[in-house]
């Protein structure tokens, strides 16, 4: 469907593109066999399969597709449409639910023949879909983009121009996807840290991409104070609503709460840090306990090893001696 009212636009971009977990993977897999190179720009192309019903499109599983272009000139590209009907073939056979609702590529941004390879796909499906997969994201976030494209018609009645709506996008998960995607996870698990590492480096990475996101809002905001970008009253009502969120910090019972709870945290800091070195201390004074029991029933042991061997000396000696007297008794009686 090609939008061309402002209502039109509207709905479009209240759509919701829910990509699953076996999509990634599946897109992950074709770029790592298709580009060797990790330096490399070049990107593959597949289809999308699954449900679109209206405000939620479903992306369940996709397939890749020979693509080749120039990457000095984008304009020069080829795509078979001849293998997508035989794949579309192949894949009705195996779930007839699945439908081509769209197609994705590893970008990791738009392209000059985005444009002209969507009206393609327009030969099999009716409102196409595009979904860019960053298969090398450099920031935490969702590494998905999805567009829509549209046909604007302007205001002040000049030619209509072409491009591509954004839409959001979100990961969700099946259960038996759920099960396979903790699999996967377990086995790639790094063994040598802890869950409390773990979980602060999860931390800092969210606060980077929370960083990363909020220099992208003031890099717009102020481009467009200065004029270099057009006003899209859209995206600052989406910023006032996100800032309509934040709490009132110059409110005194705001701050006495935000007060409490750390303090509360840090009581817990404190008593964990004071615990743990009670429990430390303890196990010093139990080590030193143990190392001195066990020298005591050490020397304990040498005193009687050489007192045993004192008195084996001396029943020697005195049976030596009686030994000597009864030799003494035989040689006195034979000379008699």
């Amino acid at each position: 469907m090609v939008a061309t009212t402002s209502e039109q636009l509207a709905a479009l971009s209240g759509t919701t593109v829910v990509v699953h977990p076996l999509v990634l993977l599946s897109v992950a897999d074709h770029h790592a066999r298709t580009v060797k190179s990790r330096s490399s720009n070049k990107r593959v192309i597949g289809i999308l399969l699954g449900q679109d019903n209206g405000k939620t499109v479903n992306v369940a599983n996709s397939f890749g597709i020979p693509f080749e272009e120039d990457e000095k000139d984008s304009k020069i590209w080829f795509l078979d449409h001849n293998y997508i009907e035989g794949m579309w073939e192949m894949f009705k056979k195996v779930n007839a639910r699945e439908r081509m609702i769209g197609w994705y590529h590893t970008g990791p941004k738009l392209r000059a023949s985005d444009q002209e390879i969507n009206d393609l796909l327009k030969r099999f499906i009716a409102r196409p879909i595009m979904v860019i997969v960053d298969v090398r994201p450099q920031t935490v976030g969702i590494p998905t983009d999805a567009y829509f494209a549209v046909e604007e018609i302007k205001d002040d009645g000049t030619e209509t121009r072409k491009t591509f709506l954004h839409v959001p996008s979100a990961i969700e998960a099946e259960e038996a996807e759920e099960i396979g995607v903790e699999h996967l996870l377990r086995d790639i698990k790094d063994s040598t840290t802890t869950t409390l590492a773990t979980r602060v480096s999860e931390q800092l990475a969210s606060l980077r991409g929370l960083q990363s996101r909020l220099a992208d809002i003031q890099k717009y905001l102020v481009d467009v104070a200065a004029g270099n970008m057009p006003v899209n009253h859209q995206i600052v009502y989406h910023l006032q609503d996100a800032l309509n969120l934040l709490p009132n910090l110059s409110d005194s019972e705001t701050t006495q709460s935000f007060t409490a709870s750390t303090n509360d945290q840090l009581l817990v800091v404190y008593l964990s840090s004071l615990l743990r070195a009670v429990i430390a201390l303890h196990a010093l004074v139990d080590n030193k306990a143990t190392i001195g029991r066990a020298e005591l029933e050490e020397s304990q042991g040498i005193d009687e090893k050489d007192k045993k061997d004192k008195s084996e000396k001396a029943d020697e000696k005195e049976k030596k001696k009686d030994e000597k007297v009864e030799e003494k008794g035989k040689d006195s009686a034979k000379k008699s």
